[in-house]
């Protein structure tokens, strides 16, 4: 574990910037364009099917994607991005890879993306240190992308704190009873409405996306092989897909979702 030293000038924007500040892994990712994307524990699978989408063509141009590393909507948009281009912001100590279902995803971040935490080895998650990690994931994008909220979720305190930072929300368009909280969002004129990936994303860079590096995985997985043969090739990746519902298994081939 590191403590950083040189200041991140996007933290400016907090309250108050953070006394100390952890990290493993690559320091290097927070001088690129960064968007952070959040979302509900429990997304739908229009949710995470586009999440990864989103997440996948940003980092294809050379944005990095911030989250907070929980399940859900967090886990996709990290393996959107690869674990190579995404900061994932951690609740407790950055030596506990919390939550545990996601051990394996912030082991490979930290080995090859960047893990941050306000907090000192072993301290563990509370509700309190939740909330001072959404506000320094919305702090670190240049703007915030809530893919499916409900109304009272955390999800809705990065809002608050998007809001008192300045920054512009984007969601994505859902149906009506349904991520109540992007929802009144829009209907409240306080987000934008992402209704093509491919815009948007042109927004932060206009590398043309078809020169730039595929997902291995995923490339793979679009030939539908079998469960036995993904295993053999992306042991860790296979598991944290079917986790985030990326992939499904059906009569021992591998689908995309």
């Amino acid at each position: 574990m590191n403590l950083l030293k040189d200041k991140i000038s996007e933290l400016d924007s907090m309250k108050k910037y953070p006394s100390k500040l952890f990290y493993e892994g690559n320091l290097e990712l927070l001088k690129q364009t960064k968007v952070s994307i959040v979302g509900t524990r429990k997304p739908s699978k229009y949710s995470r099917a586009l999440t990864h989408t989103l997440s996948s063509t940003l980092s294809k141009r050379g944005v990095s994607i911030v989250s907070g590393g929980a399940m859900g909507i967090d886990a996709v948009a990290h393996l959107g991005a690869t674990p190579s281009n995404t900061i994932a912001v951690l609740p407790c100590g950055i030596d506990i890879k919390y939550p545990a279902v996601n051990k394996n995803l912030l082991s490979d971040i930290q080995k090859k993306g960047l893990l941050l935490s306000q907090f000192d080895v072993g301290f563990r998650a509370t509700p309190w240190s939740f909330v001072l990690r959404n506000e320094l994931v919305v702090a670190l994008g240049d703007v915030l992308v809530v893919t499916e909220a409900e109304l009272g979720s955390g999800s809705m305190r990065s809002v608050e704190f998007a809001l008192k930072m300045g920054k512009e929300i984007y969601v994505l368009p859902q149906r009506l009873g349904e991520s109540s909280a992007t929802n009144k969002l829009l209907q409240e004129g306080k987000a934008k409405a992402i209704y093509d990936i491919e815009e948007f994303c042109s927004i932060f860079s206009d590398a043309d996306v078809e020169d730039l590096p595929q997902d291995d995985f995923i490339e793979f997985c679009k030939t539908n092989p079998s469960y036995e043969d993904t295993l053999k090739i992306f042991p860790h990746r296979v598991f944290e897909a079917e986790l985030s519902g990326e992939i499904k298994i059906e009569n021992g081939l591998v689908i995309l979702c």
